[in-house]
Parts: structure tokens; sequence; C-alpha cells
């Protein structure tokens, strides 16, 4: 099927997971954004990813330090090994 959306979650709490785990469990990737949660229940959520994305055929991504992406097996994500040539300014080119 064709990709209509990306789910942003931004949780607070362990308890916003479900919020999480209903999401992918419908197809849609997420983007978790763990910035505003305790180290510890951060870690907790993303080991709950971990094992949804691997229960699901998924994947899980690591986008930043606090930034995760939880893709459904169906979507495919394409990941540069090499850097681009560094630029002047922003649009130059």
């Amino acid at each position: 099927g064709e990709l209509r959306r990306i789910q942003t979650i931004k949780p607070r709490t362990y308890n916003d997971a479900r919020l999480i785990g209903e999401a992918f469990r419908q197809g849609v990737p997420v983007i978790m954004n763990l910035t505003e949660m305790a180290e510890g229940d951060a870690k907790r959520l993303v080991d709950f990813s971990a094992g949804l994305s691997f229960g699901l055929h998924g994947s899980l991504e690591r986008v930043t330090t606090a930034v995760f992406l939880l893709s459904p097996a169906h979507v495919e994500i394409a990941v540069d090994t090499e850097q681009p040539p560094a630029r002047d300014g922003f649009f130059a080119g």
C-alpha cells in the first residue's frame, strides 16, 4: 500500500507506550521523540519498541540521541553510508 501517514509521538512517561504500539500495529511508521522522558523510562520505551518492531518484522532506527524511527515491514528505510560533500552555506551547491 501507499504510505500516507507518519505518526510523531513525544511520550512523557512509559504509559505512552500504548500510543506507539497502537499506531505501529496499524502499519504506520512512528517517530518517537524521547527528549522529555526520564532516562530510565526512555530506555524501557526503547526496549519495548525494539520488541514491538521485532515481533511485527519491522525495524527500529536511531535518528538522534533521543529520537527513533519505528518502520513497519512494508516500509523500506534507505540509509546514506557516505557523508555528502561539505558546502559553504545552507543553500550552496
